[in-house]
C-alpha cells in the first residue's frame, strides 16, 4: 500500500490499512512456542530479531517483511509454523524495534544495504540452512538477495503477493482502480493530479481500494495496529513515496523480472483472487522463474496470509516439508 506519511497517519487513525485477519482468527488463542529475541548491530544501527520454535528440528525460516518501512507484526500468523521449525521475524532498519543511529536515509535506505541485513541476520543467527519466505517488498528484497549475494544453504524462495517490477505494480494498481466506481476513480485522479494526497476524500477513496485489493476483512486486527503504529514512514515515502500509483523513491525505476530467471532453487508464489499483486502479474513471474509453482488462494488479497491463514499455512508448510533436505 502506498500513501503519503500524514495520509497513513489518518488513515491508521481511522481505520489503518494494510494487512489483517478477522475476528474470528484473532480470538482464537495461539500455540505457545519457545522463542528468543535480540538485537543484531549493522553499520547505521541494530536490527531486532525474533526466533519463534528455536527448538525445532526443521530447516528454519526466514521472513522478510514488507513496505519497505512496514514491520513484522503483520506476518505474526506465521508463528503457527513453529510447531515443525524455528520461524524468524526481524524488522528492517529504520522500523519496528529495528534502529537507525542516523537520519540520512541515504545511508541505509538502498536496496543494496537491505539486502546486505538479510545476509547479516543469517550470519549472526547461524542459519546455515534456511528458507525464505517474502511477503509483497519482501519478495523482491528476497530474489535480490538471492541473485546479488549468490548464498549458499537457501533451500527455497516463498514469493507471497510479489513485486518486481514498480511499472507492473503501478499498471496493476491503475487496473483495479478502473474496476470502481466512477466517482472514485474521478476522486483519486483528480486528487493524484493535484498531489493532493492528504484529502480526506481521496483518503476515503484508497480506502474502498485498500478494502477490495489489499485486505478484505472487516474490521482489521490487532497485528495490523501495531504493525502501523511501528512503521517507518520516512523510510516508506523515501523508498517509495506518496500514494499506491504515484512512485518517487528510490525504487522508482526498479524491474528484476529479468532476475527472476536466474533463481536456481525451488520458487513458490502465492497470491490472493483480488490481490493487488494481480494473479496475471504473478502467473507471468512464475512462466519465467525456472521450475516454479504457484497457488491463487480465493477470495483473499494481499493480506491472503492473513485472510486464509489455515490454507496459507498449509500450503507453506507441504512447500517447506518437500524442499527439506
Amino acid at each position: 500500500m502506498r500513501v503519503k506519511g500524514a495520509g497513513l497517519a489518518i488513515l491508521i487513525a481511522s481505520i489503518l490499512l494494510m494487512l489483517c485477519v478477522s475476528i474470528a482468527v484473532a480470538s482464537t488463542p495461539k500455540p505457545t512456542f519457545t522463542a528468543k529475541e535480540g538485537f543484531i548491530p549493522v553499520k547505521y544501527g541494530k536490527i531486532w530479531f525474533r526466533i519463534v520454535g528455536i527448538d525445532k528440528p526443521g530447516v528454519p525460516l526466514l521472513v522478510l517483511h514488507g513496505g519497505p518501512g512496514m514491520t513484522h507484526y503483520y506476518l505474526e500468523s506465521l508463528e503457527a509454523l513453529a510447531d515443525q521449525r524455528p520461524v524468524i521475524f526481524y524488522d528492517q532498519l529504520g522500523c519496528g524495534n529495528s534502529k537507525a543511529t542516523t537520519k540520512n536515509l541515504a545511508l541505509f535506505c538502498t536496496v543494496q544495504s537491505f539486502v546486505d541485513e538479510v545476509d547479516t541476520v543469517r550470519k549472526a543467527l547461524g542459519l546455515k540452512k534456511v528458507h525464505i519466505l517474502g511477503h509483497s517488498w519482501g519478495s523482491m528484497l528476497a530474489v535480490e538477495y538471492m541473485t546479488r549475494k549468490n548464498p549458499k544453504g537457501v533451500l527455497s524462495l516463498i514469493l507471497a503477493g510479489p513485486y518486481m517490477s514498480t511499472r507492473r505494480w503501478i499498471s496493476d494498481a491503475k487496473s483495479l482502480l478502473k474496476t470502481l466506481p466512477t466517482d472514485i476513480q474521478k476522486t483519486v485522479e483528480e486528487c493524484e493530479a493535484q498531489k493532493d494526497f492528504d484529502n480526506p476524500k481521496y483518503q476515503q477513496a484508497m480506502m474502498v481500494f485498500y478494502k477490495l485489493f489489499f485486505c478484505r476483512l472487516d474490521p482489521w486486527p490487532p497485528c495490523l495496529e501495531k504493525a502501523f503504529q511501528t512503521m517507518g514512514y520516512d523510510v516508506y515515502n523515501y523508498m517509495w513515496g506518496p500514494s499506491e500509483f504515484t512512485c518517487t523513491g528510490v525504487l522508482k525505476n526498479h524491474d528484476i523480472t529479468q532476475k527472476l530467471k536466474q533463481l536456481k532453487v525451488p520458487v513458490l508464489y502465492i497470491c490472493g483472487e483480488f490481490d493487488e499483486a494481480r494473479p496475471e502479474t504473478t502467473k507471468y513471474y512464475q512462466s519465467i522463474t525456472p521450475g516454479a509453482k504457484m497457488y491463487v488462494i480465493k477470495g483473499a488479497s494481499h493480506c491472503h496470509h492473513l485472510e486464509k491463514p489455515k490454507i496459507f499455512n498449509k500450503i507453506v508448510r507441504e512447500f517447506l516439508s518437500e524442499h527439506d533436505k
